[in-house]
């Protein structure tokens, strides 16, 4: 099969509370992206605002946007001018009282691909994310382009197998997160490495089981709590690139803004399904009960 080389960046920020500011270097970021020959951009969760989830305030509410809205008005008129695919990250208003956190995709002609709408919506300290956010009702399904069909999920949605799995299935050739994740400065050091490792390795491990890359665009730098500023995340960065066989073909700093820049062969992963065909010896006929949540 011949080669189907695409080049994809990830660009890894930190944010303020200044959303145009926040857009603005968003924006650079694509710009040098697109003269370094990138085909595709990837951005991290929520990039126009600090990560607002870290409390419960109604006053949050303002942030959030249509789609088409500010946002992607705005970033349609790069991906057209630059020739370049993007996929962003909104806190989308649907309807009065009814929100989202939404993955866009646009394509290289500025117009909206398709969206992805989060289905895992996860509720732990410091990251009340059911407050704002009505779970994703747009299913596992990947979004066509000019680079190749695109596995969208967000952030928590990346925890769990039988997403990428359903994506996969669907004919998704990439899967991408835009992720905000980072680690409460209280933990000590042992259980900070435990969490980064585990976060890797369970997306490394999407890629494995299903031979397709995987991107994760995470932010970085540390945004304060709502309560002391001594309390707060301290958003993990390392953002990564990884082949279908959970090669890491591309990795960044924890601690860093960076723009990470890999060359991914989409054919690759027909032939490592023809040596590894984990779909051809799927026993589909004994699934049933990933359908319960727990099995008693």
């Amino acid at each position: 099969m011949p080669n189907k080389i695409i080049r994809v960046a990830l660009i890894q920020q930190c944010c303020t509370e200044k959303t145009r500011q926040n857009l603005e270097h968003s924006i650079a970021g694509i710009r040098s992206s697109a003269n370094d020959g990138a085909d595709l951009v990837l951005l991290q969760e929520l990039h126009s605002s600090l990560y607002f989830c870290q409390t419960e305030n109604e006053a949050n509410f303002e942030l959030a946007e249509t789609i088409p809205g500010p946002t992607t008005n705005t970033l349609s008129e790069f991906a057209k001018e630059l020739g370049i695919v993007i996929v962003c990250s909104i806190f989308e208003k649907k309807a009065a009282g009814l929100y989202h956190n939404t993955a866009v995709v646009i394509e290289k002609d500025g117009s909206i691909a398709g969206k992805y709408r989060k289905m895992h919506i996860p509720d732990d300290p410091g990251y009340h994310e059911k407050y704002y956010f009505t779970p994703g009702d747009l299913g596992f399904t990947p979004i066509e382009t000019s680079v190749g069909k695109l596995g969208i999920m967000v952030c928590w949605d990346q925890w769990y197998p039988e997403a990428a799995r359903l994506m996969a299935l669907a004919g998704a050739e990439l899967l991408l997160y835009p992720t905000a994740i980072g680690w409460d400065p209280v933990d000590d050091e042992n259980e900070k490495q435990r969490q980064l490792d585990s976060w890797i390795t369970i997306q490394r491990s999407h890629a494995i089981a299903n031979s397709i890359p995987v991107l994760s665009c995470n932010r970085t730098g540390f945004e304060t709590g709502p309560d002391s500023k001594d309390k707060g995340i301290q958003f993990w960065g390392s953002s990564f690139v990884s082949g279908p066989q959970g090669e890491i073909l591309a990795q960044a700093s924890s601690d860093r803004e960076e723009i990470l820049h890999a060359e991914i062969n989409l054919a690759r992963s027909e032939e490592v399904r023809q040596v590894w065909p984990f779909l051809r010896d799927r026993r589909i006929d004994a699934y049933d009960g990933l359908l319960q949540r727990f099995r008693d």
